[in-house]
């Protein structure tokens, strides 16, 4: 067996057909969110703005969050020194899962190092929980989820997309007396579209379903308080997990799951990617937690937040430039080419210092290749028009579109 071969003809696969990946190597400057300086191949540096970032509210520059990471570090040192069995919980660990616990009404809460391993790790830890478990999964569940519900090792059925109907076909057919629970996300971020979460808890009601809810891409940015859809629709109640993250609108990293103290014991008690990883740094739990706090009053934010995104998208539209429906913060502007796509967005980068990631499959089907942007409060409307003239240009350029 040529190894080497193997490996070097896997990555040709990829850039054959268009998807590639090339790390922009970035530097952001504290305070000066969404500038950042971008570091070439020749070693030379130069401005950008990132519209691409999913510190969606600009959390991992605000000084409460790096002063508490930084009184952390001063208190405690680095590393939290093992697994949260083995000397790895901290009192930061403690108090940030009792943030977490309040924010979305529950009894309790449970970090992990990522929102992937949270996903991962707890609907895995279910199909061994529960023999005889059924999950109804949404297809366009992340690929977090997808991998846990694999993981379970138990039988699963894919709902269409959003498709309430077809849910209920697959949990009639389904024996009465078997454990169920369907999981879904409340924002699809590559759409930026909502899943249907009032009439999922009916349905979970009505066949005695666990309910599992994806908040990753809402949390800190919907609801009075930032604890997402469910709760801006009055649903924190009927859900019985609910999964976030601490790396997107809270600004620092991490993942967790929030519920009822006996599911989140069992999960703790049973799952190999929380028992074996080694906890989060102090610091990192120290800046969550005070993201977590600030932004449960900050709905000014939530506010300006949202305004950005509307006029992005009604911007765009009136340019003609083609951005798909969205009815949240994400503004997803169709290419439908992988090569295509990559050379508009180097292009907007190279030219323009305007740092948009192309979005590929896998991360979405063949033929949908997007540009996906994400408005933060901080973006002005300096930055907008220089956004709108640039991406007008390159679509003029590479897809002939008359643009006004």
């Amino acid at each position: 067996m040529d190894y080497r071969s193997a490996f070097k003809a896997s990555v040709a696969r990829v850039r054959a057909e268009g998807r590639y990946r090339v790390f922009a190597n970035l530097r952001r400057v504290k305070g000066q969110f969404p500038r950042a300086r971008l570091r070439t191949d020749e070693g030379d540096t130069r401005d950008v703005v990132v519209w691409c970032s999913n510190d969606y509210l600009g959390m991992g520059q605000s000084p409460c969050v790096t002063g508490a990471m930084k009184q952390a570090i001063e208190d405690v040192g680095a590393g939290a020194g093992g697994t949260r069995n083995i000397s790895g919980t901290t009192h930061y660990h403690v108090e940030l899962e009792a943030s977490l616990a309040d924010l979305h009404h529950k009894e309790s809460a449970l970090l992990f190092t990522s929102g992937y391993i949270a996903n991962q790790a707890t609907l895995a830890t279910l199909g061994k929980i529960l023999p005889g478990l059924i999950i109804f999964s949404d297809e366009l569940n992340h690929a977090s989820m997808i991998e846990g519900v694999k993981g379970a090792k138990c039988e699963k059925h894919v709902w269409r997309h959003n498709d309430v109907a077809h849910l209920e076909e697959l949990l009639k057919a389904a024996p009465l007396d078997a454990p169920k629970l369907i999981a879904l996300e409340s924002v699809y971020s590559m759409d930026g579209d909502i899943g249907p979460l009032e009439a999922v808890c009916d349905l979970a009601d009505k066949y005695n379903a666990l309910t599992y809810l994806d908040e990753v891409h809402a949390v800190g940015l919907y609801g009075l308080r930032g604890a997402g859809i469910a709760e801006r629709d009055g649903l924190l109640d009927r859900f019985d997990i609910i999964e976030g993250t601490l790396g997107k609108a809270f600004g620092v990293m991490g993942g967790y799951i929030a519920a009822d103290e006996v599911i989140v014991d069992a999960i703790r008690s049973w799952a190999p990617g929380f028992i074996f990883t080694t906890s989060l740094a102090p610091a990192l739990a120290a800046g969550a937690r005070a993201s977590v706090e600030y932004l449960k009053s900050a709905y000014h934010l939530r506010e300006q937040h949202q305004e950005r995104a509307a006029t992005l998208k009604a911007r765009f539209q009136e340019a003609g430039i083609p951005v798909l429906e969205s009815v949240t913060h994400i503004v997803p502007v169709h290419v439908g080419d992988p090569v295509l796509c990559k050379r508009m967005t180097d292009e907007l980068l190279d030219v323009h210092g305007i740092y948009v990631q192309p979005i590929n499959y896998p991360t979405v089907p063949k033929g949908t290749e997007r540009m996906r942007l994400t408005p933060t409060p901080m973006h002005d409307d300096a930055m907008m028009d220089e956004l709108l003239d640039a991406v007008k240009t390159v679509y003029a350029k590479h897809v002939g579109l008359k643009v006004a």
